[in-house]
């Protein structure tokens, strides 16, 4: 039939303009329906045409007519199996029962929302300004996808927040879809991951075929992939991993001791803890199970292939072009803050065309978050005070400051209080930051021993560290210290230089000198910590980042077999590679060393006035440190009265006697002097 049409078609130009109006008749009707109105009505008549088509056969084989026919097939069809056919039917239907598991197995991990369930908008979103701008960019081409597609462009498909955690990925994903008004499918991390190999495929390709059919029904969807990393990777990735901010507090030398890279700034502390980081993984086919990656990759790349079984296999078998699918308005975003965990087919073009950092707010960026959610409780802190809490919480993420608020109002309430004041988002911060104080008490020459160590570094930080300000001060032992001081930046920079790394190295090196010159050339093994970090520092300044006394790096000469830097190669190059490199690093921090030993002694009457005031309140604000170093009133220590003459003959002669008791083992002979206010 088909070729006698194309035939006549050939033969004859009125038929063939005819058909052609038709054609064009019929087009011109279904292009005023919307893609998920048509998409369900040629899904209506292909089902009846099987239908009609199934119930003439059985008339014609039943000797009834084809209504007739459709009811009495089953029956017919039931007595006239036999036994072998009855048995074929109980395997098939244990077939079916696995089907069945598999596909109860292939629904979880998936959440659908539809407009009307998302509340979340751009306004909800604070202090991520610089990403939302170029994200409204993604969401206007979703919404008018001919602005760009007239022009020889197409509708960027994919979207990736990385980051660190806590910064608002989620959030702008859910408030993308409530400005667009689409539905929102939210996949969790570990919607891909089963006992069964292939049932992460399966989860895949109904995953897809969720977003196809809503994206035909409200004209577009938005789905978030959270946690990303979680997908894996097809590359090689190296097990046992340990995350950064935690790889120098767990290292076995920093446990006993002071807290040695809470010193340094959190750029440098970071530097360390990557020097020896080795990213874990999932490794092989990715934590998604056999093949879950690849088929997402398929998934992502398929969109424009043609759909259904008519339309691919039916009409290829009559000669026919299938037809092509509808302009499927997905917009894929995916989160994580581990982005070199995730494959490099998962990032090309096509499939995630865009990639945005969302990092940490600017000090503008926390101000804002800090109104937004002071806005929702009830405080009596100033305009003043939220630019201050923004300052000392240079690292605040949106859910570390709603976490640190919602303390503050815990301690208020504690205190018989609705109403948060300034102390209490202090007491919350110092709980946040460095948890719970243990319930012990040291033996007061310990007491002593320990302030001394952590005036070292406070005096050392305000006299020779201008990129950093002191936070507080404290000598109550934590969990993994048993004391420090933490240091802020006063303003968001982003270059370090060699006299800034030198400084973060005078204020580790302290410790050492501090307890040498005060405990007559004893020290404790509390240095531990600080010696790691000045150590790396040093070893980073002088082997890569050209600030030692060669220009040549360390890891190209090592990588390029090319000898020692600044010297000539030898016959164990790596050997005499290393004795080179280490030598360095010996003179330059027994230089920093001997420069923090006279920055020390001649302070020597601040530093035992720090470490008086430390004994006596515990803990100190970073105000209150540079008012007892300065001689100044402070909020709860008073530094004028370490301008005293017979307050510093009091201290002196109090650190005496803790010298002594330490030497001997015992309980100093006096007690602490304590003070009058001024």
């Amino acid at each position: 039939i088909r070729q006698t049409h194309f035939l006549l078609s050939e033969l004859l130009a009125p038929y063939h303009g005819i058909w052609q109006k038709y054609f064009k008749f019929v087009d011109g009707l279904l292009h005023k329906l919307s893609d998920w109105t048509r998409y369900r009505l040629s899904r209506a008549i292909k089902v009846l045409l099987l239908i009609t088509l199934l119930a003439v056969i059985l008339g014609a084989i039943y000797k009834e007519t084809p209504v007739r026919a459709l009811f009495f097939a089953p029956k017919a069809l039931w007595s006239a199996l036999p036994m072998l056919g009855q048995l074929l039917f109980a395997v098939f239907f244990v077939v079916i029962q696995f089907a069945a598991i598999f596909w109860f197995l292939s629904r979880g991990g998936v959440d659908t929302y539809f407009p009307d369930d998302i509340r979340t908008r751009f306004s909800d979103v604070w202090g991520q300004d610089h990403v939302l701008n170029r994200i409204r960019e993604n969401l206007v081409f979703l919404e008018n996808p001919e602005s760009i597609e007239k022009h020889g462009g197409y509708v960027p498909g994919g979207i990736l927040l990385w980051g660190p955690p806590g910064t608002g990925k989620t959030l702008m994903a859910e408030s993308m879809a409530g400005e667009t008004g689409k539905p929102f499918v939210f996949v969790d991390p570990g919607a891909f991951t089963n006992m069964f190999m292939g049932v992460g495929v399966l989860k895949v390709k109904s995953l897809f075929r969720k977003l196809r059919k809503l994206a035909l029904r409200y004209g577009g969807v938005v789905v978030f992939f959270d946690e990303a990393d979680s997908l894996g990777n097809r590359g090689i990735v190296s097990g046992g991993g340990q995350n950064r901010n935690t790889a120098m507090a767990k290292s076995e030398i920093f446990e006993s001791t002071c807290h040695g890279g809470n010193y340094l700034s959190k750029n440098t502390a970071a530097l360390l803890a990557r020097n020896a980081f080795v990213m874990g993984g999932a490794g092989g086919n990715g934590g998604g199970g056999m093949g879950t990656l690849q088929a997402l990759l398929t998934e992502l790349s398929g969109l424009k292939k043609p759909r259904g079984f008519i339309n691919r296999i039916v009409r290829r078998t009559l000669g026919m072009r299938p037809k092509n699918p509808p302009k499927y308005r997905i917009l894929v975003v995916m989160a994580t803050n581990m982005p070199e965990a995730l494959d490099e087919a998962l990032l090309r073009p096509g499939r995630i065309d865009r990639m945005y950092r969302v990092g940490y707010p600017s000090k503008a960026g926390r101000v804002r978050t800090y109104e937004g959610y002071f806005a929702k409780v009830s405080h009596s802190l100033s305009a003043l005070e939220i630019d201050k809490l923004a300052t000392i919480t240079p690292y605040a993420t949106g859910a570390t400051i709603k976490d640190l608020i919602n303390e503050a109002l815990i301690m208020a309430i504690r205190n018989g209080r609705t109403n948060i004041m300034w102390s209490d988002v202090l007491r919350a911060k110092q709980l946040k930051e460095l948890g719970p104080a243990e319930d012990v008490e040291y033996i007061e020459r310990e007491r002593h021993a320990v302030a001394v160590h952590e005036a070292c570094h406070a005096v050392m930080a305000h006299l020779t560290r201008r990129h950093m300000e002191i936070d507080l001060a404290t000598i109550e032992k934590g969990s993994d210290y048993l004391g420090m001081v933490a240091s802020i930046p006063p303003d968001d920079q982003f270059t370090r230089w060699r006299t800034e790394y030198e400084s973060d190295i005078l204020v580790s090196l302290a410790s050492l000198a501090g307890e040498r010159m005060f405990f007559k050339g004893d020290n404790s093994s509390g240095v531990s910590g600080d010696l790691e970090s000045a150590t790396t520092v040093a070893a980073l300044m002088e082997g890569q980042w050209g600030m030692g006394s060669t220009v040549s790096s360390y890891a190209s000469s090592r990588r390029m077999d090319l000898g020692a830097p600044g010297g000539s190669k030898k016959d164990d190059s790596s050997k005499e590679m290393k004795r080179a490199l280490a030598d360095r690093i010996e003179d330059n921090l027994s230089s920093l060393l001997a420069k923090a030993e006279v920055i020390l002694r001649d302070n020597r009457s601040k530093v035992l006035a720090v470490a008086h005031a430390l004994e006596i309140h515990k803990t100190l604000s970073g105000d209150d440190v540079v008012a007892v170093i300065e001689g100044k009133a402070g909020t709860i220590a008073d530094g004028r009265l370490y301008l005293i003459d017979e307050n510093i003959v009091a201290i002196e002669a109090y650190h005496d006697a803790a010298v002594a008791a330490h030497a001997g083992h015992k309980t100093p002979d006096i007690e602490i002097p304590r003070f009058h206010q001024v």
